[in-house]
C-alpha cells in the first residue's frame, strides 16, 4: 500500500489517492483544497522537522526519511516517506509545490525532540511571540527620542521592565484572540490561512493568518490556549507592577505612574476585546482596525512616555503631543499587517461573522485601503520631520527624508502585489512585505532619532 499526496508550497492538499485516503483515514473531500499536510504529524514534529525535509527536497531533489504518522482516528503508524518539489510550470521555472510517497513499515520510528523545538514551540508558535516586536519598536522609539533629546531622561531599568511588561501583554492577548476565534468556530473553518513556509528565511513556518493554529496541530488544548492567557495576563500585571513602583522612585511622584497604569489599561483592553464577545472589535467593520491603530500605536508610545520619564509628564504638554505623534506612523503600520493578513481569511471570517473591512469591502475594492493606510504611514511620518528637528540633538533632516521615501517605496511593492495578486496565493509576499516594513521601519526610526555616529 503506497500513499501519494501533492500539496502546494504551504503545504495545502492538492491530490491524494486511495491508498493515502486508507493508510490517513480521510476522505479526500475532506483534505483536498481544505487541509495542510501538518494534519498527519505532531505539532512538535512539523515544528522540528518539516521545514528541514523540503528545505532538503529542494536543494536536492528528493529527501527520504522514516517518521511517524497520526491518522484521523488517533493511532500512530510508522512509515517511510520520499518528497520531491513538483513543477507544474516546468522544472526550469520555480517549483510550485510538492509530492509525498509514503508506505508503512514494521518498524518503531522514534523522533526525538530538542529542546530547541520545546521552546520555539512555547516562544513562537504557540504564542506568536515573535510578533511582539510590533508592540516592542514603538517603545524603543520613545527611549531613542529621550536619548536624542538628552542625558538621563528616561530610566534603563524602566524600559526593561516597560518592554517585558508590553510582551507578555501582546502575548496574552495573541492567546485571547487565539481562544476566541477556535471557540467561534473561525479558525476551524479556515482553510485558506497563509503560512509563510519556506518563502522566508526570517519567517520560516511561521502563520501569517488565521491565528496560531497551535490548537489545530495539536500543541496545546483550547483550555490550555485560556489558561496560558490568563497566566502571561498575571506576568504582565507583575512586570506593570514594578514598573510603576519604579516610576514612583525615580521622579518622587504618583502621576506619571497613574497616567500609565490607565493608559495601558485602555491598551489591554482594545488587545483583549478585538475577538473577545461581547465586544468583539472585529466584527464590528473598520472599529478592530481602529483598535489596533490605537493599541499598537498613539496609546503605547504615549504610555511608554509616562512609563520612562525621569521627570513628571504633563498632560497636554508638548512631550505628552510629540509622544502621539510619534506613535501614529507605528499604528497605520501595524493596522497594515493586520490588514493585510485579513486577505486570505476573508471566506471563513464572513461565515462567522467576523465583519472586518475586507469582508465589508471585498477583497478588490479593500485594495485601495491598504494604499490609503500606508500613505497615511508615511505621511505622519514626514510630518514628524520638524518636530524632529526642534528636540533631538544629533537629527539629519536629509536623513531622515531619504530613510522614508526608500522604506515607503518597499511598502508600494506590497501594494503593487497585492493589486495583482488579491485573490491569489501569491498575495502572500505582500503579507510578508508588509511585516518587514514595519520592522524596517521601527529600526530606522531607532537610529535616526540619535545619529550621533554621523
Amino acid at each position: 500500500m503506497k500513499s501519494v499526496i501533492t500539496c502546494d508550497l504551504e503545504g495545502l492538499i492538492e491530490t491524494i489517492n486511495p491508498d493515502g485516503e486508507k493508510l490517513f483515514g480521510y476522505t479526500k473531500e475532506e483534505l483536498v483544497g481544505k487541509k495542510r499536510v501538518s494534519i498527519f504529524s505532531s505539532g512538535e514534529v512539523v515544528i522540528q522537522n518539516v521545514g528541514v525535509w523540503l528545505s532538503s527536497a529542494l536543494k536536492n531533489g528528493e529527501h527520504n526519511t522514516k517518521t511517524y504518522f497520526i491518522r484521523k482516528d488517533g493511532t500512530k503508524w510508522n512509515a517511510a516517506i520520499k518528497i520531491t518539489p513538483t513543477y507544474k510550470n516546468g522544472k526550469n521555472n520555480p517549483p510550485t509545490g510538492y509530492c509525498g510517497i509514503t508506505i508503512p513499515i514494521n518498524e518503531e520510528v522514534k523522533v526525538p525532540i530538542k529542546f530547541s523545538t520545546i521552546f520555539i514551540k512555547w516562544a513562537f508558535a504557540i504564542t506568536r511571540g515573535g510578533f511582539t516586536s510590533a508592540s516592542l519598536f514603538p517603545i524603543f522609539a520613545i527611549a531613542a527620542f529621550f536619548a536624542g533629546s538628552g542625558d538621563g531622561l528616561f530610566s534603563v531599568l524602566s524600559l526593561v521592565l516597560c518592554a517585558a511588561g508590553i510582551v507578555f501583554l501582546h502575548v496574552s492577548s495573541n492567546l485571547f484572540n487565539d481562544y476566541y476565534d477556535v471557540k467561534d468556530g473561525t479558525d476551524g473553518a479556515n482553510t485558506e490561512y497563509f503560512n509563510a513556509g519556506l518563502n522566508s528565511t526570517v519567517l520560516e513556518g511561521a502563520q501569517l493568518s488565521g491565528g496560531s493554529r497551535s490548537i489545530e496541530l495539536g500543541l496545546i488544548t483550547l483550555d490550555g490556549t485560556l489558561s496560558l492567557a490568563r497566566k502571561m495576563l498575571v506576568a504582565a500585571i507583575i512586570f506593570t507592577a514594578g514598573l510603576l513602583y519604579n516610576s514612583y522612585l525615580v521622579t518622587g511622584e504618583i502621576s506619571n505612574a497613574q497616567n500609565a497604569l490607565i493608559i495601558g489599561c485602555i491598551g489591554g483592553l482594545l488587545g483583549y476585546f478585538y475577538t473577545a464577545r461581547p465586544v468583539r472589535l472585529v466584527a464590528r467593520r473598520g472599529l478592530g482596525e481602529i483598535a489596533i491603530f490605537l493599541a499598537f500605536g498613539p496609546v503605547l508610545t504615549l504610555g511608554a512616555l509616562f512609563a520612562i520619564s525621569t521627570t513628571t509628564i504633563e498632560i497636554y504638554s508638548e512631550e505628552f503631543f510629540n509622544a502621539i505623534y510619534i506613535g501614529i506612523p507605528f499604528g497605520f503600520l501595524t493596522t497594515n499587517i493586520l490588514y493585510i493578513n485579513q486577505y486570505p481569511d476573508t471566506v471563513s471570517d464572513a461565515k462567522t461573522n467576523k465583519n472586518h473591512l475586507i469582508v465589508t469591502l471585498g477583497k478588490k475594492n479593500a485594495r485601495w485601503g491598504y494604499l490609503l493606510i500606508l500613505l497615511a504611514a508615511f505621511g505622519s511620518s514626514i510630518y514628524l520631520t520638524e518636530i524632529l528637528a526642534d528636540n533631538l540633538i544629533n537629527f539629519n533632516k536629509n536623513v531622515f527624508y531619504i530613510g522614508n521615501a526608500l522604506l515607503f517605496l518597499y511598502g508600494m511593492l506590497a501594494f503593487v502585489n497585492l493589486f495583482k495578486n488579491y485573490n491569489s496565493r501569491d498575495l502572500i509576499h505582500s503579507n510578508l512585505k508588509t511585516i518587514y516594513l514595519q520592522i524596517f521601519y521601527g529600526l530606522f526610526i531607532v537610529i535616526a532619532f540619535n545619529l550621533f555616529f554621523l
